[in-house]
């Protein structure tokens, strides 16, 4: 897969994943909004949510269920669709929770950055943005276009080889028996990371 590829992949599943793709399934408004009400606190609502996700990753039925309704421009294995699907819907999630306009630019591609796990802290340090900083909401606001598609570019590139790395992770999903288990441990294993690294870029 390109660079460009990739990106023309997480354009689609970022729109989808904001109004959801099964039937009766939520819009991401909707999901963090039920996870707020039935929370003590924003931290605990995005604990929640991240912790039912990265089950949710790590369940196969699912994601075989749900690739086969996403409409996308390349071909790529539904699994790896469907994972960045709901990894894109919880980091929404949590950066509506905290205050963030899910539909502006900016929240899109950070949201991207988020995917790319232990990288994205290199690469919101190029943009100016420090994980962790509560000031994040009006950093985040402010950052121009152009630097808006140089974070672009690094996921791009970061994401194509992230999952090179999962191909192997594919392969060893053939062996009987073991293979299941490897392939929805890495994904839900990638789903925590990328899930507590959003709940440190969105922050209230």
């Amino acid at each position: 897969m390109l660079e460009r590829e990739m990106m023309n992949l997480l354009e689609n599943c970022y729109d989808k994943a904001l109004e959801g793709v099964l039937p009766g399934e939520r819009t991401v408004v909707e999901l963090a909004e039920d996870y707020l009400a039935k929370s003590s606190s924003r931290e605990k609502a995005i604990d929640n949510l991240i912790g039912y996700q990265t089950v949710l990753c790590g369940t196969n039925g699912f994601i075989t269920g749900l690739g086969g309704l996403l409409v996308l421009p390349v071909a790529i294995p539904a699994n790896v669709a469907s994972v960045i699907y709901v990894q894109l819907r919880m980091i929404a999630a949590i950066a509506h929770i905290n205050g963030y306009d899910i539909y502006s630019d900016q929240v899109r591609t950070i949201a991207y950055a988020c995917l790319t796990g232990s990288s994205a802290a290199n690469i919101l340090k190029n943009a100016g943005i420090k994980i962790g900083e509560k000031v994040a909401v009006n950093i985040i606001k402010k950052i121009p276009r152009t630097v808006l598609v140089k974070i672009n570019q690094q996921v791009g590139f970061r994401l194509v080889t992230k999952f090179g790395q999962k191909g192997f992770v594919n392969i060893v999903k053939m062996v009987p028996l073991v293979g299941g288990a490897v392939g929805g441990a890495f994904d839900a294993g990638m789903t925590l990371t990328i899930g507590n690294i959003a709940k440190k870029v969105f922050v209230e």
